[in-house]
């Protein structure tokens, strides 16, 4: 009975984590590993063809996105989840082969100039929609058997619909074993979904821990503020431009916004048009009005009975062609356009940027995370222009955030969840955080009586003997680009800049003649183009 650690180990995306028991092999996750934790998607740490289920506690990419992939690569057992969390991962795995095409093609059109070799996707659509074959559905508190030996049940963990802790009863050679996999924990009071169920009892728990060092700001009057926001931009005739996550975070603002206009919140236009300009975003929102029986908290089922619609209103338009995105930015009309990606690094709201940053009637409205290097982070932090599509783009637009709606159980939430547990379990592993995150985090809860450690990639545990079978190992990951690493020319010459760099380090303990003629040179060269 063994547990391996293959994913957000030490880090936050590619959530993946193996049960070995009976001469099968589970994976919890198999998720895609994203921006500074990207080690190699392409190679999985094991043979997909050995794997006999796939348990998926939501349907956010870093825990679902491989599993095309492991279909590619030979997996043909059964992927086991929540109702709502297959119908969806099938709609973002299909966007997220979308992206594995689109970015492969891109790279062999300017491959093939240079004469180098054409390059393959992670996996294609095809690959994403023969998901769905291998796709078992259960509901919450549901005791699905999955082999001798081996049973599962889903609880609702509050961070996504669908989204769940999975407990697995283990036993083998005659003793038995609970181990819960806490998926991600929801943040309590989000509008639509419940809050997480807490559990209480395992023998080992596998938590993650994304906010385990910091506190979330008090929610406030969210919906007054946002209101404001959107008065005041509309009434001097700009747009109020919103970057947001296609699924979960796009249908919590429409959540809000349809509460806004329901109380005549906005007096300065009070019929405001509002876009949601995402393919992705507009399929997501079709599944949130669909049967959500069993997934509900009590306000949406309230609202749900009282025959409310939660998120549409008078108003609403979703857009699907790119030629209705653009026309979005020829029409004056103020309006609302939310669209993605999130931290605006790719996708349609980089052309809603573009033509609303620089005018400084217009807001730019940030709802969520930004990781640090990416270009909603650079907005945030006051840059004064930025480059997209080529084009030096001023930012005159009002630039504003609201940090306290997050999908994920902060610090105190999750030491509430962990504190459930009623005797402690035998051991608690902390998981999908970072690494200076992660280890914090196991060691407060080892401050409060708990046996905890942050197990390292590809770790393997011994459950019935509860000790290390091996350690694991920081794996060197990919750096992360710049959001917007500019022209070929200008990365040419920030190159030629740390060249310089470089330079200026071997010169040291030169004479005095040689250094300061070397100084005046570069000095001159910084007059001319410093203007």
């Amino acid at each position: 009975m063994k547990l391996s650690f293959y994913g957000a180990d030490r880090c936050v995306t590619g959530s993946c984590h193996c049960v070995e028991i009976n001469g099968k092999t589970i994976l919890i996750d198999c998720g895609l590993q994203q921006g500074r934790d990207e080690i190699d998607n392409g190679a999985l740490p094991f043979r997909p063809g050995q794997i006999d289920y796939v348990l998926v506690t939501h349907a956010h990419i870093d825990h679902s996105g491989r599993i095309p992939l492991l279909i590619r690569q030979g997996f043909r057992g059964t992927v086991l989840t929540t109702r709502l969390t297959a119908e969806l991962m099938e709609i973002m795995l299909q966007d997220s082969a979308h992206i594995q095409e689109s970015d492969a093609a891109w790279l062999n059109r300017k491959g093939k100039r240079a004469g180098r070799d054409a390059v393959e996707p992670l996996y294609t659509v095809a690959d994403a929609m023969a998901v769905r074959e291998h796709v078992q559905t259960c509901e919450y508190g549901q005791e699905t058997a999955l082999c001798p030996g081996v049973t599962a049940v889903f609880t609702d963990a509050g961070h996504l619909l669908g989204s769940a802790s999975i407990t697995l009863k283990l036993t083998e050679d005659g003793v038995t074993k609970t181990v819960v996999f806490s998926g991600d924990i929801g943040n309590t009071r989000q509008p639509i979904i419940r809050d997480p169920v807490l559990l209480h009892q395992a023998d080992y728990v596998v938590m993650e821990s994304t906010y385990g060092d910091r506190e979330h700001a008090e929610i406030g009057e969210y919906t007054e503020d946002l209101a404001r926001v959107i008065d005041e931009t509309l009434g001097k005739g700009g747009n109020v431009v919103i970057p947001s996550f296609a699924v979960g975070r796009t249908q919590e603002l429409l959540y809000f916004i349809r509460e806004i206009k329901e109380k005549r919140m906005v007096s300065s236009v009070p019929d405001f048009p509002v876009y949601i300009d995402s393919p992705l975003a507009r399929e997501a929102t079709e599944v949130f009005s669909g049967d959500l029986t069993g997934y509900l908290d009590e306000e949406a089922i309230a609202l749900v009975q009282g025959g409310v619609n939660m998120l549409t209103f008078p108003g609403l338009m979703l857009t699907s062609s790119s030629e209705e995105s653009k026309a979005l930015n020829a029409d004056m009309t103020p309006k609302v356009i939310i669209s993605a990606s999130g931290m605006c690094d790719a996708g349609r709201i980089r052309h809603h940027l573009k033509h609303n940053l620089w005018r400084s009637e217009c807001t730019v409205c940030f709802v969520g995370y930004q990781a640090p290097g990416s270009l909603g982070a650079r907005l945030l932090d006051g840059a004064a222009s930025v480059r997209l599509f080529g084009e030096e783009i001023a930012v005159r637009a009002r630039i504003v955030q609201f940090d306290c709606l997050s999908s994920h159980a902060d610090k105190s939430d999750l030491l509430r969840w962990i504190s459930a547990y009623a005797p402690k379990p035998e051991h608690v592993f902390v998981v999908h955080g970072d690494a200076d995150v992660a280890p914090v985090f196991a060691q407060e809860l080892k401050d409060r009586g708990f046996a905890a450690h942050a197990p390292e990639y590809t770790e393997v545990y011994d459950l019935l003997e509860n000790r290390m079978i091996s350690a694991g190992y920081t794996p060197e990951r990919k750096k992360s680009a710049p959001a917007d690493k500019g022209s070929p020319a200008y990365q040419r010459l920030e190159n030629v800049g740390l060249m310089l760099q470089e330079v200026i380090r071997h010169n040291k303990g030169g004479t005095n003649k040689d250094l300061g003629k070397f100084a005046d040179q570069i000095r001159a060269l910084i007059e001319k183009w410093d203007r």
